[in-house]
């Protein structure tokens, strides 16, 4: 078990994230990476959603357009199958979550058992401590959900951002798509990091965060809310944010979150120009009523 713990400072907010990257794919999988190439692939993961909200499978390369800085650019790859995840899963077991950790505990569970053979993962808690078990990621879902059940341990500060950083710390060296999935129902209180910082990291070495929030009812506190900054980090790097109003969505919500990364297609580009800089990238559907998320900026380098 590896523990981090945060230096004291700042205030900000903390809610459950998904980093993921997008480079090769998972380590240990049988897979051969899909962005293998001699010049510099843009990577790019989205999810496409009809009207309703439901997912959209077996679109062609031919019903998307891309663009970077505005101008359209030719998608040099595409693949419209499942690519394996490599996620930290974080949850905040802050004060704030005493009555609702073992409802947590069992949606993350749902998560985990629909983890795919090819997947590997890790399970991390934040209160003042940060803990991220195993040691190693692995498809062992019988293991990751022992950890849930025996490993993880309240505090009381709420360190996000901090948290945040460490799950990237844990993903840093692997490879394919990395996933940082966080969930808190509170504002952070103790982390050395900001919003700021984790935005800026996520962007540079191409992580993707989900999020979760849950707005909570404590006695004499009145209603807690998620810190904002969690929907820009989610948006601007293709993840999903969803902010709770009930423990009950947090099933379904999990369960949600495992559907899209195993329903994510998988795009690519040659970049015009490597020059160091922060480029906005949009990813559009031409089929009409669908709508794609995916992350919003790359660096060029």
């Amino acid at each position: 078990m590896a523990v981090f713990r945060p230096l004291l400072m700042t205030a900000t907010t903390l809610t459950l994230s998904v980093a993921a990257a997008l480079p090769l794919a998972g380590q240990g999988s049988q897979q051969q990476p899909i962005f293998r190439s001699a010049t510099r692939t843009v990577p790019i993961y989205a999810t496409v959603t009809d009207a309703q909200g439901r997912l959209v499978p077996d679109l062609e390369q031919k019903d998307f357009e891309v663009f970077d800085d505005g101008t359209r650019v030719d998608v040099s790859l595409f693949e419209n199958v499942v690519q394996p995840i490599t996620v930290v899963v974080m949850l905040d077991t802050s004060g704030s979550m005493t009555m609702n950790l073992e409802l947590l505990k069992q949606a993350a569970t749902q998560f985990v058992i629909r983890l795919l053979p090819d997947d590997r993962a890790r399970v991390g808690s934040f209160s003042d401590k940060i803990r991220v078990s195993p040691p190693d990621f692995t498809g062992d879902r019988d293991e990751l959900m022992r950890i849930l059940r025996e490993d993880i341990q309240f505090g009381n500060p709420t360190a996000l951002w901090d948290a945040t950083e460490a799950s990237m710390e844990a993903l840093k060296d692997m490879q394919g798509r990395r996933v940082v999935l966080v969930f808190t129902d509170g504002a952070d209180t103790y982390s050395r990091r900001s919003q700021g910082d984790i935005l800026t990291r996520a962007r540079a070495e191409e992580f993707m965060i989900y999020a979760i929030g849950l707005r909570s009812q404590m006695r004499g506190q009145g209603v807690t809310r998620p810190d904002p900054g969690l929907r820009k980090v989610a948006e601007e790097t293709g993840g999903g944010y969803f902010e709770l109003r009930r423990t009950d969505e947090l099933n379904s919500t999990f369960t949600r979150v495992a559907s899209e990364l195993h329903s994510q297609y998988a795009l690519g580009f040659t970049p015009q120009a490597m020059d160091g800089k922060v480029h906005k990238l949009e990813v559009r559907v031409t089929q009409p009523g669908l709508v794609a998320r995916a992350r919003k900026s790359y660096v060029a380098k």
